[in-house]
């Protein structure tokens, strides 16, 4: 009875071991290849006021969620993120985007990942240029039909707290 107790749980513990489909080295860097390219055309699409590329990055979903810069802005569902980059275009122009300190880190069973990367936006609005600096661009995407797209996307902007200023 111990002898099959000690084997069950071996058993177990192997299963365990493996249930992560770990991808190989190769599969790996042609998956965050291919992310670092739909964040670059992601880049793009924005200053092209391209919304056919955008449509193609992200996931044509009603659960797919933007968290916006304003504090009330949190769209929901590929329509709703649509319209808003739509009139956000109708706004702005001559955007230039330029990223660094980018992140990307898959799941282990390769369907999965999230990405991190500081932005700095650069665009017209009225005939007078603006700037943010140190943008923060997070989000989550997956891979759907052999695609990766955009499932949940947050930008923001840093403040300064001014600790210890009186």
């Amino acid at each position: 009875m111990r002898k099959l107790i000690s084997t069950l749980l071996l058993s177990l513990l192997m299963v365990a071991s493996f249930s992560c489909d770990h991808k190989s080295e190769a599969n790996c860097k042609k998956d965050k290849v291919a992310i670092e390219n739909l964040l670059e055309n992601y880049i793009m699409a924005n200053e092209n006021q391209d919304v056919e590329l955008i449509e193609e990055i992200w996931a044509p979903d009603d659960e797919i969620i933007l968290y916006g810069t304003d504090s009330d802005e949190r769209l929901m569902g590929w329509a709703n993120i649509k319209e808003a980059i739509k009139e956000q275009f109708g706004y702005i122009s001559d955007t230039y985007i330029s990223a660094s300190n980018q992140f990307i880190k898959l799941n282990c069973t390769g369907n999965t990942a999230w990405f991190a990367e500081t932005l700095n936006y650069n665009y017209m609005y009225k005939g007078v240029a603006h700037k943010y600096e140190g943008l923060r661009f997070t989000g989550v995407v997956e891979k759907i039909d052999g695609r990766w797209l955009l499932v949940q996307a947050h930008l923001s902007v840093p403040a300064s707290v001014g600790i210890g200023d009186k």
